[in-house]
């Protein structure tokens, strides 16, 4: 059968599967092979210990498939949502539900039956096999390697996974696509900690999505502050990308946002046991994180936006083991360390309302109704500061807090007060 008609019904056949899109490219050594093997030398790979190994299979797919002619690349759109649920925290969008993994290895599988009855023999990855993707992606015309090292589609913009087929049938090349970067470096800036290092750089023992899923030991503490409130990866470079413009819903729904993923407060995941933490993420790529390094990441995040009423969970959780305990005591530490700054900077705020309320004062001091109103301003504001102590709150918590009566009377004496101080002061008084 023509070369032309064989790829014609392998790309029919793809989009009939749910795939975005689908090129060809010749099998043949990899465009960017001693990049990637400087790349390995200079140990930016980290924990990644996979991608070490079988080197020269990675750089040629006729060393995969022995009488492999081409190479199928696919793109499956898996954007579940433009916006991210403000619960607290974040986690990237890929794994919002089911399994990437598991959703296309089915795909694959259907299109594989398909060109074994064409007479092909296959082999077939979702970023699992020994193959350079964003290579033969970028030589078929499957988007370009952008300055993140992302690949990007026109149509698709960032938010699409990539998957191939090796394949022994003879299929015509498609023309690769021009990079349509530019100028732009949105992608290099929006970095948190500057792991983009140069256009299409990447150092990944720097990057968050390393970090939090790969990185099997202890946060650097260079990086904890830069994490924010991320407990699993990371979209900062992706969200960046201007191309994103085009980018639409998925229609696969499987990649949509899962409820149970998102119901909890940061503090309800240290509070879960193996089996709980298997249940809410059944099916997700969280689950192959397993549970200790996931709370690892909770409790960085906690440092960088928790409260003082997430200390207990915290104080539970770092009895379990030693990498729990030290990113726990951290947590603690600095949610500690942000109740002072909160404490200081509330001091500041009364200060700067009360100093030229007093200047007033002094000036009608025999005024019965001036000293009343501020005596009672001086209390509301007096008692809206926080306790000065973190562990005073802490020990007493049950200091009983205004009525919501008493309440509305003291927000409405706010503008009595500076109604009545306005009316008394002299007209050389200074406004307030």
């Amino acid at each position: 059968m023509d070369s032309t008609i064989v790829k014609s019904n392998v790309q029919f056949i793809a989009r009939q599967l749910g795939f975005d899109d689908c090129r060809i490219s010749l099998a043949g050594r990899a465009a960017h092979a001693d990049d990637y093997l400087a790349w390995v030398e200079a140990g930016n790979a980290g924990d990644m210990g996979w991608m070490e190994r079988n080197l020269e299979r990675r750089c040629d797919p006729r060393e995969v498939l022995p009488g492999c002619r081409s190479v199928i690349s696919l793109a499956l759109n898996y954007l579940p949502a433009k916006e991210h649920p403000e619960v607290g925290y974040r986690i990237a969008k890929y794994s919002w539900n089911d399994d990437y993994h598991d959703i296309i290895e089915e795909k694959l599988k259907d299109l594989d039956t398909a060109l074994q009855e064409m007479g092909g023999l296959q082999r077939y990855y979702v970023d699992t096999g020994p193959i350079l993707e964003r290579d033969f992606a970028s030589t078929s015309g499957l988007g370009w390697n952008g300055k993140s090292t992302v690949q990007i589609h026109k149509k698709l913009g960032t938010w699409f996974f990539l998957c191939e087929l090796l394949t022994t049938l003879d299929l015509k090349p498609d023309q690769p696509s021009p990079d349509h970067c530019g100028k732009c470096i949105a992608c290099i800036q929006a970095c948190p900690t500057q792991a983009i290092t140069g256009p299409r750089k990447m150092d990944a023992t720097r990057c968050i999505s390393y970090l939090t899923i790969e990185h099997k030991g202890s946060i650097p503490m260079e990086f904890r502050k830069a994490m924010g409130d991320r407990i699993y990866g990371c979209d900062d470079c992706l969200d960046a990308c201007p191309w994103n413009r085009f980018a639409k819903i998925s229609r696969e729904t499987r990649f949509h946002a899962r409820g149970e993923i998102f119901e909890h407060r940061l503090r309800d995941f240290l509070e879960m046991d193996v089996e709980q933490f298997r249940n809410v993420f059944a099916k997700s790529p969280i689950k192959r994180l397993k549970r200790e390094r996931f709370l690892r990441n909770v409790c960085v995040a906690l440092g960088n936006v928790g409260k003082t009423e997430d200390l207990p969970a915290l104080r539970k959780v770092r009895k379990e083991s030693a990498i729990l305990k030290e990113h726990a005591d951290w947590a603690i530490s600095e949610i500690k360390k942000n109740n002072r700054k909160t404490e200081k900077s509330s001091g500041k705020i009364c200060t700067i309302i009360l100093n030229p309320l007093k200047s007033v004062l002094k000036i009608q001091e025999k005024s019965p109704q001036v000293r009343k109103e501020f005596a009672g301003f001086k209390e509301h504001l007096n008692y809206s500061r926080p306790s000065t102590s973190t562990h005073e709150a802490e020990k007493e918590p049950s200091k009983a807090p205004l009525s919501p009566h008493a309440n509305a009377q003291s927000s409405q004496r706010l503008p009595q007060a500076a109604q009545s101080l306005r009316s008394a002061a002299s007209p050389e008084s200074p406004p307030l």
